[in-house]
């Protein structure tokens, strides 16, 4: 009878870690697991080859910039912004949904909603954001031009060296280079705005490739109506009503 009881035992065991071992293979091979709530300070969601797609994060956790992977060169910190980062198929930082807000301690609040998509190996040239300073209150989509070449952190990496030239005419001279490359071009340049700014005034805002506002249709907060169209020097050459 004892002999049989220990049979007993070691069939009972050996079953029970037969059973776990393959509970495990079908919950690792599933390729579905279903969770009713998942907490975690971040979650990276990867490609099979283990690249980076989307980093969901909070703020401490968040991703500094890559670029094919790789941080910047200087580098772009992290840790400042929550909400979910984009990338593209190699690995390049291309968009992102960030958030955050509160009061300090004097009672002022400060809240940010950022949605953007960036150009290829270049910054953002689509976004919607929502920027409040205690009241002063900017809402608005952005489209934005940038220049084609060189990459983003290229051109970055050279304006931060430029930053560091003793104040004089070489460093004006490489500043203004660098944001103005081609004539009548700028290295960036926002081209449309269509939104509302601190004044409660709703904008819709055009402009040329040098970022000067070229027309513009406002509804101030008080419901005044208006159009102008301004010249490269932004003087006004024609309104409605006049």
């Amino acid at each position: 009878m004892q002999k049989d009881l220990v049979l007993l035992k070691w069939y009972a065991g050996i079953l029970t870690l037969l059973l776990a071992i393959i509970g495990l293979y079908s919950f690792i091979n599933s390729g579905t697991s279903r969770f009713k709530e998942i907490t975690a300070e971040r979650i990276n969601i990867v490609e099979s080859n283990g690249q980076l797609r989307m980093a969901i994060s909070n703020k401490e956790r968040s991703p500094e910039v890559l670029a094919y992977g790789k941080p910047l060169t200087p580098p772009i910190p992290g840790q400042n912004r929550p909400g979910l980062i984009f990338y593209n198929d190699e690995g390049t930082e291309n968009g992102g949904l960030v958030f955050m807000g509160g009061r300090d301690s004097s009672g002022k609040y400060q809240a940010t909603g950022h949605l953007s998509f960036d150009q290829y190996n270049q910054n953002q040239v689509l976004y919607l954001t929502y920027a409040d300073d205690n009241g002063d209150q900017s809402t608005g989509l952005h489209i934005d031009d940038w220049q084609t070449s060189p990459a983003f952190w290229d051109w970055r990496a050279e304006y931060k060296k430029a930053q560091q030239l003793p104040d004089g005419p070489t460093k004006e001279a490489t500043l203004k280079n660098l944001m103005k490359p081609k004539v009548g071009q700028k290295a960036y340049a926002q081209r449309i705005f269509v939104g509302k700014d601190e004044s409660k005034t709703a904008m819709v805002t055009l402009a040329d490739r040098m970022g000067k506002p070229r027309l513009q249709l406002f509804v101030d907060s008080i419901g005044t109506a208006k159009l102008n169209f301004l010249d490269e020097q932004g003087h006004i050459t024609y309104s409605l009503p006049k």
